[in-house]
């Protein structure tokens, strides 16, 4: 029989972890996985800086690509990169030479873990985790696993049977895993620290026209690129409009667009720049939708359709529209009449949206975690 566990939500929105966080005693090597896209590695971050800071050893498992490699390069880390085979849902000839380097991965892992010797493994899934999972299983090294999305990847279904623990973000979360846990999603620390005058100051921002975010994902999202900036005149006349545009998609005639700020990639200053915000347009990941509801800001989703994902977006967007989060709009029905109306709605009814968000707590995802990577260890 499969066990869910729900810890207690967090009332005050400030679930900053505590320094007494519970670990085991003595110092330990933990090993980390996870990969393939950056919603597969950020959100581990907040769980290896607890790790860290608790004195122990953090070794991290990912691809050969260098991907994971950049997103920790400011950890105290050891990292192994392996062969990675991509795991796919369709018919690709490129299934059937992956599914030779998947088990050349698995051999890789197998010697990095009996070299390493962690207690624990926690995986953020993707399909860069697969191989370091079965291995992790094979040597008898528990395994915590965190699932963003509703409908979990398949990476996430393969993994099941191989985890003593899958924490997951949202309490109707499918999965057949053994033991699931309530954890929500860990949070980045410096969006905890957002302060919107400094967002004001780095754009030299003087005016008080509300502000709005626009993010298409960590590669930008040419759709919302395209309708923004055909709405831009419109949008600049009410709103400073702080635009997210992913590597190579400026727009350089429109660099000097009063009210309008475009940038391909928002790193130090972006808790800042959401602490500033007043509605964001948005992408529908998982990751990203929790950071919104974790901030309280009036959104406009825009999922990934169908035709270019497996509707993992889709189905993050209907939940958060129905329990009044989030306002939706389907990319099928993008439009510039479509976009606006959104736009109008959002702030009409901002604040049913706000008392709505008020209403969502979270737990510590962090504290939650590392305690159970602690309990595995223990047991």
């Amino acid at each position: 029989m499969r066990k869910r566990v729900h810890h207690p939500r967090s009332t005050n929105h400030d679930p900053l972890r505590q320094e007494s966080t519970r670990f085991v005693t003595g110092r330990v090597t933990i090993a980390f996985t996870g990969g393939g896209t950056a919603g597969h590695v950020i959100p581990a971050i907040p769980v290896i800086s607890s790790i860290l800071d608790l004195q122990h050893t953090v070794v991290f498992i990912g691809s050969n690509n260098g991907l994971e490699e950049k997103l920790l390069a400011d950890l105290q880390l050891r990292y192994y990169g392996i062969t990675t085979g991509k795991l796919r849902r369709y018919f690709s000839l490129k299934n059937l030479v992956d599914s030779f380097l998947i088990p050349i991965g698995v051999l890789q892992a197998l010697l990095i873990l009996l070299r390493m010797k962690p207690k624990a493994l926690f995986s953020k899934g993707g399909y860069v985790a697969f191989p370091v999972v079965v291995a992790a299983w094979l040597l008898r090294i528990p395994v915590v696993a965190h699932e963003s999305d509703l409908s979990p990847g398949l990476a996430t279904r393969l993994c099941t049977p191989f985890i003593k623990t899958q924490c997951v973000t949202f309490e109707q979360t499918k999965t057949e895993a053994r033991k699931v846990v309530v954890s929500g999603t860990p949070i980045r620390e410096f969006l905890n620290r957002g302060d919107p005058q400094c967002a004001r100051d780095w754009l030299n921002v003087t005016d008080q026209r509300p502000v709005i975010v626009v993010v298409g994902g960590s590669l930008g999202a040419q759709s919302i690129n395209d309708i923004v900036r055909h709405c831009i005149v419109s949008l600049s006349e009410r709103f400073t409009v702080i635009h997210v545009c992913g590597k190579g998609n400026l727009e350089a005639s429109l660099q000097a667009t009063e009210g309008y700020f475009q940038f391909e990639f928002i790193d130090q200053e972006w808790g800042n720049v959401l602490a500033l915000a007043d509605f964001v347009v948005s992408r529908a990941g998982a990751n990203a939708l929790f950071e919104l509801l974790y901030l309280q800001k009036p959104n406009l989703l825009i999922p990934l359709p169908l035709s270019v994902s497996r509707g993992d977006q889709i189905e993050n967007a209907e939940y958060a529209e129905v329990r009044g989060w989030s306002l939706v709009l389907p990319e099928e029905r993008l439009t510039k009449e479509t976009f606006m109306n959104s736009i109008d709605q959002l702030v009409t009814n901002q604040t049913r949206y706000k008392s709505n968000l008020t209403a969502f707590s979270v737990p510590d995802a962090v504290e939650v975690i590392v305690g159970e990577i602690d309990a595995v260890i223990r047991a």
